[in-house]
């Protein structure tokens, strides 16, 4: 609700500062006295246009600050934490500056914003019916939200997890398809290509891993004949003019033979020696193979290095390395069995994407359908308020129709848009063009007092909702708005002595001029007060004992 209303240099408001409470706040006055001067100032902390007619004629600038106390986890603390504005207490003070020059500045919680984060946040908070700037209700795009929330508070949100659910999974099994059509379309177009690069690929047979292997070859080759004198050396110093095998098995036959007069203090070495002669011959053999493989094989470096440079060649050719050509080959695979196979994935997926579409519309239609039962009760109900707000000729009706399917959503497939007529005769239209002045305010107030309990807004207010009534008619309006209070904090602005006298809260609006200054005041009345107020809005300049008696008369009967 709101808390707090801090106005500074506004028109003819030097210094102002108004606390409110919960319930019905009045504020009543003169006409002339500048009750639209707070509401205009109020405004423009709401996110309002600025107009630097409003700067008080010796200032250089204003400022406008509106506090509200919110109840917890409401929707405009989430626009907040989206914006990283912290929100203590769930308190939230807006802020405007206008300077004369034209320049403004806005804030929320003392941080820096712009006006659509305002005016966004506001609209979560507070909405506004009368004479001044109208939107909420008389916006067609909150229409679908209104009717939902009045739904849903009779029957839950089952519905709404229906239809985003079967929605999402409509929408995700839509992109599968999608994609797999675009790549088998992309597939298709390159079809020639892909078949040549593969049979290229599969002629050749990269391994993993091959080109390593081929440039351990490569350098092995290269230096053959290094190589191979070097373990023909190697030969000959192991069995040339000193044969070491010899040698070895020689002192191994002698230690055998003297290895049993020690104890086993030779077995050891025995042991070791004869192993010595195992590998030293496995040595000599294979110095043997392996220089007669080098020998055998004189073509050998040619073929590693043309399929070396065919393999590089292959891989500069598809932008990759060497190793990555297996993975490329794989992926023309994958692309051609696309093809071959892309059909029937695509009938699959297509059969997917219908069979979701299906479940969605089915979802859409429970919604729609518990949508137009909702309607027929939320008309019933506002045409039962009309009657006694003096719009007992005006019919209220909301219309639903349902959208094509490139405009469904999670939410649906429905479109509401609240519709009236005020005459006999006369054809239905969109409620904000229909009506005009305290007419369209009371079909507002009959709207908000259907749809009690059922929406997000912390306060209401209504500007001159009593325009043109008077009587029984303005004692409906009294009575209907301080109900309305009673889950939400109305703030009105009224010349009708029976809306004042069901305030709460009751504030007056006067002019002073000290020193040929002229200034708006306000100030909160207490009981004796009150009555003397709505006196003089009974009897007008000259207030009578019998306007003070029938100013108690009302404040009692709204009381009992």
């Amino acid at each position: 609700m709101l808390t707090h209303l801090s106005i500074r240099d506004v028109v003819l408001i030097d210094k102002l500062d108004i606390e409110f409470e919960r319930g019905l706040c009045v504020l009543t006055g003169e006409t002339g006295a500048g009750k639209s001067i707070v509401l205009d100032a109020l405004g423009l902390a709401l996110g309002g246009r600025a107009d630097i007619n409003l700067i008080r004629a010796k200032s250089d600038k204003l400022s406008v600050s509106a506090s509200f106390l919110l109840p917890s986890k409401h929707p405009a603390m989430d626009a907040l934490a989206e914006q990283d504005i912290a929100c203590e207490d769930n308190a939230i003070v807006v802020r405007r500056v206008l300077s004369r020059d034209g320049r403004g500045k806005a804030f929320i919680n003392d941080q820096p914003v712009s006006v659509s984060l305002l005016r966004d946040v506001a609209e979560r908070l507070v909405e506004v019916h009368g004479q001044f700037d109208t939107h909420g209700l008389l916006d067609p795009a909150t229409h679908l939200d209104v009717l939902d929330d009045f739904r849903r508070a009779k029957d839950g949100d089952r519905l709404d997890r229906a239809c985003a659910t079967t929605h999402a999974a409509w929408h995700a099994a839509n992109t599968k398809l999608r994609e797999a059509e675009a790549a088998t379309a992309r597939a298709a177009a390159d079809e020639s290509y892909l078949r040549a690069a593969l049979a290229e690929l599969n002629e050749l047979s990269p391994r993993a891993g091959e080109e390593k292997e081929l440039s351990d070859r490569r350098s092995l080759l290269k230096n053959a004949e290094h190589i191979v004198a070097a373990l023909a050396e190697t030969r000959a110093s192991l069995s040339g003019d000193t044969d070491v095998e010899s040698l070895i098995r020689t002192a191994s036959s002698r230690l055998n033979r003297i290895a049993p007069q020690s104890g086993g203090q030779l077995d050891a070495l025995c042991q070791s020696l004869a192993r010595a002669v195992i590998e030293i011959a496995d040595v000599l053999q294979e110095l043997d193979h392996t220089a007669a493989q080098i020998e055998a094989e004189p073509k050998a470096l040619e073929q590693a290095e043309e399929r070396l440079f065919a393999l590089k060649a292959l891989a500069r050719k598809h932008k990759c390395s060497v190793d990555d050509l297996v993975n490329v080959q794989t992926d023309l695979k994958t692309q051609l069995d696309t093809i071959d196979h892309g059909a029937d994935s695509i009938r699959d997926l297509a059969a997917a994407a219908a069979s979701a579409k299906l479940s969605f519309e089915t979802a859409a239609k429970a919604m729609h359908d518990a949508r137009v039962a909702g309607a027929a009760k939320l008309d019933k109900g506002v045409a039962k308020e009309l009657a006694p707000l003096k719009l007992e000729k005006a019919i209220f009706k909301t219309a639903l129709s349902t959208l094509p399917d490139d405009h469904w959503s999670a939410r649906g497939n429905s479109k509401v848009t609240f519709e009236a007529s005020t005459n006999p005769g006369t054809p239905m239209g969109p409620l904000a063009k229909i009506a005009s002045g305290g007419e369209l305010a009371r079909f507002m107030l009959a709207l908000k007092v259907v749809l009690a309990g059922t929406q997000s807004l912390t306060t209401l207010i209504f500007d001159e909702v009593d325009t043109g009534i008077g009587g029984a008619t303005a004692n409906a309006v009294g009575e209907r708005l301080a109900r309305l209070a009673k889950d939400v904090q109305v703030l009105v602005v009224t010349h009708s002595p029976q809306v004042a006298a069901r305030a709460t809260h009751h504030w007056r609006v006067a002019k002073a001029t000290k020193s040929g200054d002229t200034t708006t005041k306000v100030g909160l009345l207490d009981i004796d007060a009150r009555r003397e107020e709505i006196a003089r809005m009974l009897a007008g300049d000259k207030i009578t004992d019998e306007a003070r008696a029938a100013a108690q008369r009302l404040i009692a009967g709204a009381a009992s």
